[in-house]
């Protein structure tokens, strides 16, 4: 028992809150993924694909056209392009401000989770599903939803590095607020456009979110000492 408390001691109650998280989600994602593997989850799956269409004309969603408009800029969102400009524009101010660390931090945990999307689709080798028409065109595999992974974890990423600059609680709650709400509505669009099953999404959120409390927490110690020997340096 004494040694449990010296080596929760050690770190702080945050760390031990991320660590609790990437354990609950690795669970998560472990049973997701293997229901998904049996076929377990396609009946709700369809279930949710063929109610997100017109009974009559599956090949119309439901709700009024400027709708699906709506829905694919929101997915462009999510996008390979969009996330890759704003990835690279915020490195680039972090490296023009002196921020080393935190650049090389924000870039390799985005395409770091890009390769593990893509790494994950080819393991799993799931096809896209074909239960309703596509509104856009996918030439790729389908678990987990790369939009929903990437998204989370670009999103969640810059939001975690916004939030440490602001002086306010209110006001770092709503940055992250405002991450994980992009990253829900980038999901959700894929869906709606009938390129992703639900599973596909609810796993690219858990590994998204999963692979950026990863790259937080092998980072922080990294950033911290890297701040401190730049310090010692100006001294």
């Amino acid at each position: 028992m004494q040694r449990i408390k010296t080596w929760l001691n050690q770190y702080e109650p945050m760390t031990l809150i991320t660590f609790a998280c990437l354990a609950g989600g690795l669970f998560l994602l472990q049973r997701l993924t293997s229901e998904v593997m049996e076929g377990e989850t396609l009946g709700f799956d369809r279930t949710i694909l063929l109610w997100l269409r017109e009974p009559g004309n599956l090949a119309q969603p439901i709700g009024p056209h400027w709708l699906t408009h709506a829905i694919g800029d929101i997915t462009s969102l999510g996008g390979i392009t969009v996330l890759s400009i704003l990835t690279l524009l915020a490195t680039i101010y972090l490296l023009l401000d002196r921020r080393t660390a935190i650049a090389a931090f924000l870039f390799l945990s985005v395409l770091s989770g890009w390769l593990a999307s893509t790494g994950l689709k080819i393991l799993i080798a799931r096809a896209r599903p074909d239960i309703v028409p596509h509104l856009v065109d996918v030439n790729d595999l389908s678990f987990p939803s790369g939009h929903a992974m990437v998204s989370a974890v670009t999103y969640l990423t810059l939001g975690a590095l916004l939030a440490r600059t602001q002086r306010y609680r209110a006001t770092r709650i709503f940055v992250m607020g405002a991450g994980i709400f992009l990253a829900v509505i980038i999901g959700l669009s894929r869906v709606y456009l009938g390129v992703h099953y639900p599973t596909d999404v609810l796993a690219g959120w858990v590994a998204g979110s999963l692979w950026a409390l990863l790259c937080w927490l092998v980072s922080k110690r990294f950033i911290a000492r890297t701040a401190g020997e730049a310090e010692s340096e100006r001294r």
